[in-house]
């Protein structure tokens, strides 16, 4: 039975690892399935995940970019809003 639950249901550390996991590797349907099942009844971990999702895209567009100091505190900003309002 342990090992039926532990197949089921995951810790909120290894949701975390997989929705990082997420975000640069291809998850297995097992994965998959552990996670959307675990932020089905954990509502940190669904945010957490809409939260790294926001930092992903503020990352890949500041890597592309030059930005000056002013754009950055400008981006900062944004991205407290946006997190702020997913609570």
């Amino acid at each position: 039975m342990k090992k039926i639950m532990h197949l089921l249901f995951l810790s909120c550390l290894k949701a975390t690892e997989l929705i990082e996991k997420k975000f640069h590797f291809k998850l297995s349907w097992t994965e998959k399935m552990q996670l959307k099942a675990h932020k089905m009844m954990c509502n940190a971990c669904a945010t957490y995940e809409k939260q790294s999702a926001i930092i992903e895209q503020g990352i890949s567009k500041v890597n592309k970019k030059e930005f000056t100091e002013g754009e950055l505190e400008q981006l900062k900003k944004r991205i407290y809003q946006k997190l702020g309002n997913l609570k």
